[in-house]
Protein backbone atom coordinates (compact mmCIF):
# COMPACT_ATOMS: atom_id res chain seq x y z
CA UNK A 1 0.00 0.00 0.00
CA UNK A 2 1.27 3.46 -0.88
CA UNK A 3 2.06 5.84 1.96
CA UNK A 4 0.61 9.35 2.21
CA UNK A 5 3.86 10.95 0.99
CA UNK A 6 3.90 8.62 -2.00
CA UNK A 7 0.37 9.68 -2.91
CA UNK A 8 1.31 13.34 -2.64
CA UNK A 9 4.31 12.84 -4.94
CA UNK A 10 2.19 10.82 -7.34
CA UNK A 11 -0.44 13.56 -7.36
CA UNK A 12 2.21 16.14 -8.26
CA UNK A 13 3.32 14.00 -11.19
CA UNK A 14 -0.29 13.40 -12.15
CA UNK A 15 -1.02 17.12 -12.19
CA UNK A 16 1.97 17.83 -14.40
CA UNK A 17 0.98 15.21 -16.99
CA UNK A 18 -2.70 16.05 -16.64
CA UNK A 19 -2.06 19.65 -17.69
CA UNK A 20 -0.23 18.51 -20.82
CA UNK A 21 -3.08 16.35 -22.07
CA UNK A 22 -5.48 18.36 -24.21
CA UNK A 23 -7.61 15.59 -25.63
CA UNK A 24 -10.56 14.95 -23.27
CA UNK A 25 -10.81 11.23 -24.11
CA UNK A 26 -7.13 10.66 -23.35
CA UNK A 27 -7.52 12.69 -20.15
CA UNK A 28 -10.30 10.41 -18.91
CA UNK A 29 -8.38 7.25 -19.78
CA UNK A 30 -5.27 8.53 -18.02
CA UNK A 31 -7.21 9.39 -14.86
CA UNK A 32 -8.89 5.96 -14.82
CA UNK A 33 -5.53 4.23 -15.25
CA UNK A 34 -4.12 6.13 -12.23
CA UNK A 35 -7.04 5.06 -10.07
CA UNK A 36 -6.53 1.43 -11.02
CA UNK A 37 -2.78 1.58 -10.39
CA UNK A 38 -3.17 3.14 -6.97
CA UNK A 39 -6.05 0.91 -6.00
CA UNK A 40 -7.85 3.82 -4.41
CA UNK A 41 -10.76 6.14 -5.14
CA UNK A 42 -10.47 9.49 -6.87
CA UNK A 43 -10.62 11.18 -3.45
CA UNK A 44 -6.87 10.55 -3.22
CA UNK A 45 -6.44 13.32 -5.79
CA UNK A 46 -8.81 15.96 -4.41
CA UNK A 47 -9.09 17.68 -1.06
CA UNK A 48 -12.32 17.18 0.82
CA UNK A 49 -14.29 20.44 1.04
CA UNK A 50 -14.56 21.86 4.52
CA UNK A 51 -18.05 21.28 5.92
CA UNK A 52 -19.91 24.51 6.55
CA UNK A 53 -20.91 23.18 9.98
CA UNK A 54 -17.24 23.41 10.97
CA UNK A 55 -17.13 27.14 10.31
CA UNK A 56 -17.61 29.81 12.95
CA UNK A 57 -21.02 31.48 12.76
CA UNK A 58 -23.62 33.12 15.03
CA UNK A 59 -25.32 30.57 17.23
CA UNK A 60 -28.81 29.64 16.07
CA UNK A 61 -30.23 29.46 19.61
CA UNK A 62 -28.30 32.31 21.22
CA UNK A 63 -27.43 34.60 18.26
CA UNK A 64 -25.61 37.17 20.42
CA UNK A 65 -22.90 34.49 20.72
CA UNK A 66 -20.78 32.35 18.42
CA UNK A 67 -20.66 28.68 17.64
CA UNK A 68 -17.82 26.69 16.13
CA UNK A 69 -17.84 23.03 15.17
CA UNK A 70 -21.39 22.85 16.45
CA UNK A 71 -20.63 24.14 19.95
CA UNK A 72 -21.38 27.51 21.55
CA UNK A 73 -18.33 29.39 22.70
CA UNK A 74 -17.27 32.57 24.44
CA UNK A 75 -14.22 34.24 22.87
CA UNK A 76 -11.56 35.42 25.31
CA UNK A 77 -8.06 36.58 24.49
CA UNK A 78 -4.94 38.59 25.17
CA UNK A 79 -1.66 38.66 23.26
CA UNK A 80 1.67 40.48 22.98
CA UNK A 81 0.97 41.90 19.53
CA UNK A 82 -1.77 42.42 16.95
CA UNK A 83 -0.18 41.10 13.75
CA UNK A 84 0.55 37.75 15.38
CA UNK A 85 1.29 35.97 12.11
CA UNK A 86 4.54 37.96 11.96
CA UNK A 87 5.78 36.60 15.32
CA UNK A 88 8.71 34.20 15.17
CA UNK A 89 7.75 32.66 18.56
CA UNK A 90 4.10 32.15 17.68
CA UNK A 91 3.79 28.49 18.73
CA UNK A 92 4.90 29.16 22.29
CA UNK A 93 2.67 32.21 22.58
CA UNK A 94 -0.42 30.35 21.37
CA UNK A 95 0.27 27.54 23.83
CA UNK A 96 0.59 30.12 26.60
CA UNK A 97 -2.84 31.47 25.65
CA UNK A 98 -4.48 28.07 25.59
CA UNK A 99 -3.06 27.22 29.00
CA UNK A 100 -5.19 29.96 30.61
CA UNK A 101 -8.31 29.42 28.49
CA UNK A 102 -7.77 32.04 25.78
CA UNK A 103 -9.27 31.08 22.42
CA UNK A 104 -9.29 34.33 20.43
CA UNK A 105 -6.68 36.48 18.70
CA UNK A 106 -6.62 39.66 16.69
CA UNK A 107 -4.57 39.40 13.51
CA UNK A 108 -4.05 42.58 11.56
CA UNK A 109 -2.47 42.03 8.15
CA UNK A 110 -0.16 44.86 9.16
CA UNK A 111 3.41 44.99 7.92
CA UNK A 112 4.74 48.18 9.47
CA UNK A 113 8.17 47.66 10.95
CA UNK A 114 7.57 48.47 14.61
CA UNK A 115 9.55 45.69 16.28
CA UNK A 116 11.99 44.67 13.55
CA UNK A 117 10.70 41.17 12.83
CA UNK A 118 7.97 42.25 10.38
CA UNK A 119 8.19 41.70 6.62
CA UNK A 120 6.28 43.14 3.65
CA UNK A 121 4.06 40.97 1.44
CA UNK A 122 5.78 41.94 -1.82
CA UNK A 123 9.05 40.84 -3.36
CA UNK A 124 11.97 43.24 -3.10
CA UNK A 125 14.12 43.39 -6.24
CA UNK A 126 17.87 43.69 -6.48
CA UNK A 127 17.53 47.40 -7.28
CA UNK A 128 15.89 47.95 -3.88
CA UNK A 129 12.39 48.50 -5.22
CA UNK A 130 9.34 46.26 -4.83
CA UNK A 131 7.36 44.50 -7.53
CA UNK A 132 3.68 44.47 -6.51
CA UNK A 133 3.11 41.67 -9.03
CA UNK A 134 5.39 39.33 -7.09
CA UNK A 135 4.97 38.03 -3.54
CA UNK A 136 7.37 37.79 -0.66
CA UNK A 137 6.89 34.12 0.18
CA UNK A 138 8.03 34.60 3.77
CA UNK A 139 5.13 36.93 4.54
CA UNK A 140 2.55 34.47 3.24
CA UNK A 141 4.24 31.44 4.78
CA UNK A 142 4.04 33.18 8.16
CA UNK A 143 0.35 33.89 7.55
CA UNK A 144 -0.38 30.29 6.58
CA UNK A 145 1.52 29.02 9.62
CA UNK A 146 -0.56 31.21 11.92
CA UNK A 147 -3.78 29.91 10.37
CA UNK A 148 -2.67 26.31 10.75
CA UNK A 149 -1.44 26.66 14.33
CA UNK A 150 -4.57 28.45 15.51
CA UNK A 151 -6.79 25.94 13.74
CA UNK A 152 -5.02 23.08 15.48
CA UNK A 153 -5.65 24.77 18.85
CA UNK A 154 -9.25 25.88 18.12
CA UNK A 155 -8.24 29.52 18.56
CA UNK A 156 -10.53 31.88 16.65
CA UNK A 157 -8.78 34.47 14.47
CA UNK A 158 -10.27 37.90 13.79
CA UNK A 159 -8.47 39.35 10.78
CA UNK A 160 -8.28 43.07 10.07
CA UNK A 161 -7.59 43.46 6.39
CA UNK A 162 -6.47 47.11 6.37
CA UNK A 163 -4.82 49.14 9.11
CA UNK A 164 -4.76 52.86 8.37
CA UNK A 165 -1.65 53.36 10.53
CA UNK A 166 0.42 51.39 7.99
CA UNK A 167 -0.06 54.05 5.33
CA UNK A 168 0.59 57.36 7.10
CA UNK A 169 3.26 59.24 9.03
CA UNK A 170 6.62 57.44 9.33
CA UNK A 171 5.27 54.12 8.05
CA UNK A 172 4.38 55.39 4.58
CA UNK A 173 7.77 56.55 3.19
CA UNK A 174 9.30 53.02 3.20
CA UNK A 175 6.11 51.13 2.26
CA UNK A 176 5.94 49.12 -1.00
CA UNK A 177 2.65 50.80 -1.96
CA UNK A 178 4.44 54.17 -1.95
CA UNK A 179 5.18 54.90 -5.64
CA UNK A 180 8.76 55.84 -4.78
CA UNK A 181 9.37 52.24 -3.69
CA UNK A 182 7.80 50.11 -6.45
CA UNK A 183 8.18 49.56 -10.20
CA UNK A 184 4.45 49.35 -10.88
CA UNK A 185 3.20 52.94 -10.82
CA UNK A 186 4.34 56.51 -10.29
CA UNK A 187 3.12 59.32 -8.08
CA UNK A 188 1.40 60.81 -11.13
CA UNK A 189 -0.38 57.65 -12.33
CA UNK A 190 -1.39 56.51 -8.83
CA UNK A 191 -2.31 59.82 -7.25
CA UNK A 192 -0.33 58.82 -4.14
CA UNK A 193 2.03 61.35 -2.59
CA UNK A 194 5.44 60.68 -1.09
CA UNK A 195 4.36 61.65 2.45
CA UNK A 196 1.24 61.71 4.61
CA UNK A 197 2.59 63.14 7.86
CA UNK A 198 -0.71 63.68 9.69
CA UNK A 199 -2.65 61.21 11.83
CA UNK A 200 -4.52 58.78 9.56
CA UNK A 201 -7.76 59.90 11.19
CA UNK A 202 -7.50 63.01 9.02
CA UNK A 203 -8.41 60.79 6.01
CA UNK A 204 -5.90 62.46 3.72
CA UNK A 205 -4.52 59.20 2.31
CA UNK A 206 -6.02 58.44 -1.17
CA UNK A 207 -5.17 54.77 -0.61
CA UNK A 208 -8.57 54.50 1.14
CA UNK A 209 -10.53 56.18 -1.68
CA UNK A 210 -9.76 53.85 -4.58
CA UNK A 211 -13.03 51.92 -4.97
CA UNK A 212 -15.50 52.49 -7.85
CA UNK A 213 -18.00 54.44 -5.72
CA UNK A 214 -15.22 56.72 -4.47
CA UNK A 215 -12.44 57.96 -6.77
CA UNK A 216 -12.28 54.80 -8.89
CA UNK A 217 -8.50 54.66 -8.78
CA UNK A 218 -8.03 51.52 -10.87
CA UNK A 219 -4.24 51.80 -10.84
CA UNK A 220 -3.97 51.22 -7.09
CA UNK A 221 -7.19 49.22 -6.63
CA UNK A 222 -5.80 46.51 -8.91
CA UNK A 223 -3.05 45.76 -6.39
CA UNK A 224 -5.35 46.07 -3.40
CA UNK A 225 -7.64 43.47 -4.98
CA UNK A 226 -4.69 41.24 -5.66
CA UNK A 227 -3.59 41.43 -2.03
CA UNK A 228 -7.03 40.60 -0.62
CA UNK A 229 -7.47 37.76 -3.11
CA UNK A 230 -4.14 36.29 -2.03
CA UNK A 231 -5.09 36.64 1.64
CA UNK A 232 -8.40 34.86 1.03
CA UNK A 233 -6.69 32.06 -0.90
CA UNK A 234 -4.95 31.23 2.38
CA UNK A 235 -7.70 32.01 4.88
CA UNK A 236 -10.97 30.89 3.26
CA UNK A 237 -10.29 27.15 3.58
CA UNK A 238 -10.07 27.64 7.36
CA UNK A 239 -13.34 27.76 9.28
CA UNK A 240 -12.07 29.52 12.41
CA UNK A 241 -11.57 32.96 10.84
CA UNK A 242 -13.63 36.16 11.21
CA UNK A 243 -13.10 39.17 8.94
CA UNK A 244 -13.00 42.85 9.88
CA UNK A 245 -12.36 45.34 7.07
CA UNK A 246 -10.40 48.02 8.96
CA UNK A 247 -8.79 48.99 12.22
CA UNK A 248 -10.81 51.77 13.92
CA UNK A 249 -11.75 53.64 10.78
CA UNK A 250 -13.65 56.87 10.31
CA UNK A 251 -13.40 56.61 6.53
CA UNK A 252 -16.11 56.58 3.91
CA UNK A 253 -18.83 53.94 4.04
CA UNK A 254 -18.26 53.09 0.37
CA UNK A 255 -14.76 51.79 1.14
CA UNK A 256 -16.00 49.35 3.76
CA UNK A 257 -18.97 48.32 1.65
CA UNK A 258 -16.77 47.52 -1.33
CA UNK A 259 -14.42 45.25 0.59
CA UNK A 260 -17.21 43.54 2.53
CA UNK A 261 -18.89 42.68 -0.76
CA UNK A 262 -15.57 41.70 -2.34
CA UNK A 263 -14.83 39.21 0.45
CA UNK A 264 -18.41 37.92 0.45
CA UNK A 265 -18.33 37.30 -3.30
CA UNK A 266 -15.07 35.34 -3.05
CA UNK A 267 -16.44 33.23 -0.19
CA UNK A 268 -19.67 32.46 -2.05
CA UNK A 269 -17.73 31.46 -5.15
CA UNK A 270 -15.82 28.95 -3.03
CA UNK A 271 -18.97 27.95 -1.09
CA UNK A 272 -17.14 28.76 2.14
CA UNK A 273 -19.35 31.03 4.30
CA UNK A 274 -17.67 33.83 6.25
CA UNK A 275 -18.65 36.43 8.87
CA UNK A 276 -17.67 40.05 8.24
CA UNK A 277 -17.73 43.32 10.17
CA UNK A 278 -16.24 46.81 10.23
CA UNK A 279 -14.65 48.56 13.24
CA UNK A 280 -15.68 52.20 13.43
CA UNK A 281 -13.61 54.70 15.38
CA UNK A 282 -16.54 56.56 16.96
CA UNK A 283 -16.48 56.09 20.76
CA UNK A 284 -20.19 56.89 20.90
CA UNK A 285 -21.96 53.67 19.95
CA UNK A 286 -25.17 55.58 19.25
CA UNK A 287 -23.34 57.68 16.64
CA UNK A 288 -24.10 57.59 12.90
CA UNK A 289 -20.98 55.63 11.94
CA UNK A 290 -22.21 52.58 13.82
CA UNK A 291 -25.54 52.69 11.98
CA UNK A 292 -23.55 51.68 8.89
CA UNK A 293 -23.07 48.29 10.53
CA UNK A 294 -26.29 48.00 12.53
CA UNK A 295 -28.53 48.80 9.56
CA UNK A 296 -26.98 46.17 7.29
CA UNK A 297 -27.23 42.72 8.91
CA UNK A 298 -26.84 40.96 5.57
CA UNK A 299 -23.60 42.79 4.88
CA UNK A 300 -22.17 42.62 8.40
CA UNK A 301 -22.71 39.37 10.29
CA UNK A 302 -21.38 40.74 13.57
CA UNK A 303 -20.51 44.03 15.24
CA UNK A 304 -17.18 45.12 16.70
CA UNK A 305 -17.32 47.89 19.30
CA UNK A 306 -13.71 47.94 20.47
CA UNK A 307 -13.63 51.72 20.56
CA UNK A 308 -16.16 51.65 23.38
CA UNK A 309 -13.11 50.71 25.43
CA UNK A 310 -12.08 54.35 25.47
CA UNK A 311 -15.09 54.93 27.71
CA UNK A 312 -14.91 54.48 31.49
CA UNK A 313 -17.04 53.45 34.42
CA UNK A 314 -20.84 53.52 34.11
CA UNK A 315 -20.71 55.24 30.70
CA UNK A 316 -18.78 52.26 29.31
CA UNK A 317 -21.62 49.93 30.39
CA UNK A 318 -24.44 52.24 29.30
CA UNK A 319 -22.87 52.85 25.90
CA UNK A 320 -22.60 49.12 25.25
CA UNK A 321 -26.12 48.38 26.47
CA UNK A 322 -27.59 51.05 24.23
CA UNK A 323 -26.09 49.37 21.17
CA UNK A 324 -27.03 45.88 22.33
CA UNK A 325 -30.63 46.98 22.81
CA UNK A 326 -30.71 48.19 19.21
CA UNK A 327 -29.96 44.62 18.14
CA UNK A 328 -32.65 42.88 20.20
CA UNK A 329 -34.91 42.37 17.16
CA UNK A 330 -32.04 41.15 14.96
CA UNK A 331 -29.35 39.93 17.36
CA UNK A 332 -25.80 39.40 16.18
CA UNK A 333 -22.56 38.73 18.06
CA UNK A 334 -20.91 41.88 19.44
CA UNK A 335 -17.12 41.54 19.60
CA UNK A 336 -14.58 43.64 21.48
CA UNK A 337 -11.22 42.61 20.05
CA UNK A 338 -9.32 45.50 21.68
CA UNK A 339 -9.68 46.25 25.39
CA UNK A 340 -7.57 49.28 26.30
CA UNK A 341 -6.12 49.84 29.75
CA UNK A 342 -2.68 49.27 31.28
CA UNK A 343 -0.68 51.29 33.79
CA UNK A 344 1.70 53.76 32.18
CA UNK A 345 0.21 53.87 28.67
CA UNK A 346 -0.07 57.14 26.74
CA UNK A 347 -3.86 57.29 26.93
CA UNK A 348 -3.97 57.40 30.72
CA UNK A 349 -6.00 54.20 30.97
CA UNK A 350 -4.98 52.12 33.99
CA UNK A 351 -4.75 48.35 34.39
CA UNK A 352 -7.88 48.56 36.54
CA UNK A 353 -9.65 50.26 33.63
CA UNK A 354 -8.64 47.36 31.40
CA UNK A 355 -9.95 44.69 33.76
CA UNK A 356 -13.18 46.57 34.36
CA UNK A 357 -13.85 47.04 30.66
CA UNK A 358 -13.13 43.38 29.92
CA UNK A 359 -15.53 42.23 32.64
CA UNK A 360 -18.26 44.79 32.02
CA UNK A 361 -18.43 43.61 28.42
CA UNK A 362 -18.62 39.97 29.52
CA UNK A 363 -21.41 40.59 32.00
CA UNK A 364 -23.04 42.97 29.52
CA UNK A 365 -23.48 40.32 26.82
CA UNK A 366 -20.46 40.66 24.52
CA UNK A 367 -19.57 37.62 22.43
CA UNK A 368 -15.85 38.29 22.80
CA UNK A 369 -13.39 40.21 24.94
CA UNK A 370 -9.67 40.50 24.33
CA UNK A 371 -6.98 42.54 26.06
CA UNK A 372 -5.20 44.89 23.66
CA UNK A 373 -1.43 44.47 23.20
CA UNK A 374 1.00 46.34 25.45
CA UNK A 375 1.53 49.13 26.21
CA UNK A 376 -2.05 50.16 25.40
CA UNK A 377 -3.52 47.04 27.00
CA UNK A 378 -2.72 44.19 29.35
CA UNK A 379 -1.83 41.76 26.57
CA UNK A 380 -1.20 38.35 28.13
CA UNK A 381 0.24 39.71 31.37
CA UNK A 382 -0.43 38.09 34.73
CA UNK A 383 -3.38 40.47 35.25
CA UNK A 384 -4.84 39.39 31.90
CA UNK A 385 -4.26 35.70 32.55
CA UNK A 386 -5.98 35.88 35.93
CA UNK A 387 -8.99 37.67 34.43
CA UNK A 388 -9.31 35.06 31.66
CA UNK A 389 -8.96 32.16 34.12
CA UNK A 390 -11.63 33.76 36.31
CA UNK A 391 -13.96 34.13 33.31
CA UNK A 392 -13.58 30.45 32.50
CA UNK A 393 -14.40 29.59 36.12
CA UNK A 394 -17.55 31.66 35.80
CA UNK A 395 -18.40 29.91 32.55
CA UNK A 396 -18.03 26.51 34.22
CA UNK A 397 -20.92 27.48 36.52
CA UNK A 398 -23.11 29.52 34.18
CA UNK A 399 -22.58 29.94 30.41
CA UNK A 400 -23.05 33.64 29.78
CA UNK A 401 -25.47 33.06 26.91
CA UNK A 402 -27.90 31.67 29.50
CA UNK A 403 -28.14 35.00 31.36
CA UNK A 404 -29.12 38.53 30.31
CA UNK A 405 -27.80 41.91 31.53
CA UNK A 406 -30.26 43.17 34.13
CA UNK A 407 -29.06 45.82 36.55
CA UNK A 408 -32.69 46.46 37.46
CA UNK A 409 -32.37 43.56 39.93
CA UNK A 410 -29.79 45.56 41.91
CA UNK A 411 -30.61 48.15 44.55
CA UNK A 412 -28.64 50.22 47.02
CA UNK A 413 -26.05 50.46 44.26
CA UNK A 414 -23.76 53.42 43.63
CA UNK A 415 -22.32 54.33 40.23
CA UNK A 416 -20.00 51.62 38.85
CA UNK A 417 -20.33 49.57 42.06
CA UNK A 418 -21.76 46.36 40.58
CA UNK A 419 -23.16 44.90 37.35
CA UNK A 420 -25.56 41.98 37.00
CA UNK A 421 -26.68 39.43 34.41
CA UNK A 422 -29.34 36.90 35.28
CA UNK A 423 -31.77 34.21 34.31
CA UNK A 424 -34.28 35.13 37.00
CA UNK A 425 -34.92 32.30 39.41
CA UNK A 426 -32.11 30.16 38.02
CA UNK A 427 -28.80 32.00 37.96
CA UNK A 428 -27.40 35.42 38.82
CA UNK A 429 -23.92 36.76 38.00
CA UNK A 430 -22.68 39.92 39.73
CA UNK A 431 -19.41 41.72 38.98
CA UNK A 432 -17.88 44.04 41.59
CA UNK A 433 -15.12 46.22 40.04
CA UNK A 434 -13.55 47.29 43.35
CA UNK A 435 -15.37 45.60 46.16
CA UNK A 436 -18.70 46.97 47.26
CA UNK A 437 -22.07 45.97 48.69
CA UNK A 438 -25.44 45.82 46.90
CA UNK A 439 -28.88 44.29 47.28
CA UNK A 440 -30.01 41.68 44.77
CA UNK A 441 -33.63 40.79 44.05
CA UNK A 442 -33.85 36.97 44.21
CA UNK A 443 -37.62 36.79 44.58
CA UNK A 444 -38.00 34.75 41.38
CA UNK A 445 -36.05 31.87 42.96
CA UNK A 446 -38.16 29.14 44.60
CA UNK A 447 -35.40 27.43 46.58
CA UNK A 448 -32.26 28.31 48.49
CA UNK A 449 -29.31 29.16 46.28
CA UNK A 450 -25.56 28.88 46.54
CA UNK A 451 -23.11 31.73 45.99
CA UNK A 452 -19.73 30.97 44.41
CA UNK A 453 -17.17 33.79 44.69
CA UNK A 454 -14.32 34.21 42.16
CA UNK A 455 -11.34 36.53 42.69
CA UNK A 456 -10.71 38.09 39.28
CA UNK A 457 -7.35 39.57 40.29
CA UNK A 458 -5.93 36.16 41.18
CA UNK A 459 -8.12 33.89 39.06
CA UNK A 460 -8.80 31.79 42.16
CA UNK A 461 -12.02 30.53 43.71
CA UNK A 462 -13.28 32.37 46.74
CA UNK A 463 -15.73 31.14 49.36
CA UNK A 464 -19.05 29.39 48.78
CA UNK A 465 -22.11 30.10 50.86
CA UNK A 466 -25.82 29.41 50.99
CA UNK A 467 -28.20 32.22 49.96
CA UNK A 468 -31.93 32.35 50.78
CA UNK A 469 -34.43 33.15 48.06
CA UNK A 470 -36.01 36.44 49.06
CA UNK A 471 -37.06 39.82 47.74
CA UNK A 472 -33.72 41.37 48.61
CA UNK A 473 -30.43 39.79 49.63
CA UNK A 474 -27.37 41.83 50.48
CA UNK A 475 -24.13 40.82 48.81
CA UNK A 476 -20.79 42.21 49.91
CA UNK A 477 -17.55 41.53 48.08
CA UNK A 478 -14.87 39.85 50.24
CA UNK A 479 -12.37 42.70 49.60
CA UNK A 480 -11.84 45.78 47.46
CA UNK A 481 -10.43 43.67 44.59
CA UNK A 482 -12.25 42.73 41.37
CA UNK A 483 -14.77 40.04 42.31
CA UNK A 484 -17.44 38.01 40.58
CA UNK A 485 -20.13 36.02 42.34
CA UNK A 486 -22.33 33.38 40.75
CA UNK A 487 -25.59 32.58 42.52
CA UNK A 488 -27.41 29.51 41.27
Amino acid sequence: MLKANDIVRFQECFDAVFNLIQDFQLMCRFALLCVVVLGCSSSAFTAEPLATTDRICPNAVHPFYWQYKGEELLLLGGSVDDNLFQLTSLTEHLDEMRAVGANYIRNTMSDRHDAGFEVYPFRKLDNGKYDLDQWNDEYWERFETMLRLTSERNIIVQIEVWDRFDYSRNHWPPHPYNPANNINYTHETSGLAAKYPKHPGKNEQPFFFTTPQQRNNTVVLKYQQKFVTKMLAHSLPYGHVLYCIDNETNGEEAWATYWAEFIRAKSETENLPVCITEMWDDWNLTGPHHRRTLDHPKRYDFVDVSQNNHQKSQLHWDNFQSLRNQLIEQPRPINTVKTYGADGNKFGHTSQDGIERFWRHLIGGAASARFHRPPSGLGLSQHAKAAIVAARKLESLVPLWEVTPNNALLSERSKNEAYLAASAGKAYVVYFPQGGKVNVDLSAAKHRLQAHWINIDSGQWGVKSSVPASKSVTLQAPSDANWCVVIK
